[in-house]
């Protein structure tokens, strides 16, 4: 066999895929396998909770009539927001993959041609440890965006819009529309769509910074404004203008 070219290209061939499997397959396993998965409640942050009570904001009808109302007690109150956005967020995840979004968008951006510059850090394997990447979400294809970063970016308004009739805002967007989503209008929606927002503005959220483009507003959750100085005015003051003296105001 060893004295044969096609011998040789065969142990060869063989040896390199039994490298390919250890080091892509048996040596992750072996470096991840006992990494805890974070569950669904778990990946709650302040960040999220931000979107999902600014939804509650923005369509309170709608949000009241998916969710219900909070609690009065201080204790209670915060369990009732993480359990409501805990819900938002799975069924949010079943209706992405069950939408087949994933078609169109990628989850992963790779450490290659500029994809930092274009969409953010480069993915981190840690970063897919939950349940909300099983199945996992890389996706192969980006006839859209990649939504690794997503969260933040734009308004809980943009999304509810770009989800109703996408071309309102990206002009022969191949996006189709989602009209499910909604109870006849975007400023309308419907428990699923309350659902699909809370997972896009999820996407992402567990940044250090959120978002991380210089180009959006940050969340105020995540880079506190300085408070003013005590003996500062106030932001809408108007400055004091002097009367002007009578023989200058005669001329």
């Amino acid at each position: 066999m060893f004295e044969s070219k096609s011998g040789i290209f065969y142990i060869a061939g063989v040896g390199f895929f039994v490298l390919a499997f250890v080091s892509n397959a048996l040596v992750p396993w072996l470096m991840y396998n006992n990494i805890p998965e974070q569950t669904v409640a778990e990946l709650i942050n302040p960040n999220l909770r931000y979107q999902f009570e600014d939804l509650a904001r923005r369509y309170p009808e709608s949000f009241n009539a998916a969710y219900g109302t909070p609690p009065g007690g201080e204790a209670e109150h915060d369990a009732w927001w993480n359990e409501k956005c805990e819900e938002a967020l799975r069924v949010g995840h079943k209706l992405y993959v069950g939408e087949g979004c994933w078609h169109c968008h990628s989850q992963f951006i790779r450490p290659v041609s500029n994809e930092e510059e274009r969409w953010g850090p480069v993915s981190r394997s840690a970063e897919y440890q939950n349940e909300l990447q099983r199945p996992v979400l890389f996706g192969t294809r980006r006839v859209g965006p990649d939504l690794c970063r997503e969260g933040g970016r734009r308004s809980n308004d943009w999304h509810a819009v770009h989800f109703f009739k996408p071309e309102n805002l990206s002009v022969n967007s191949p996006m189709p529309e989602y009209p499910w989503f909604f109870d006849g209008s975007a400023d309308k929606p419907t428990a699923r769509g309350l659902a699909i927002i809370t997972y896009v503005q999820w996407l992402g959220s567990w940044q250090e910074s959120y978002p991380y483009y210089e180009a959006y507003v940050k969340s105020p959750l995540s880079v506190p404004e300085p408070e003013p100085a005590a003996d500062a005015p106030a932001a809408d003051a108007t400055p004091a203008v002097e009367a002007a003296p009578a023989e200058e105001a005669a001329k």
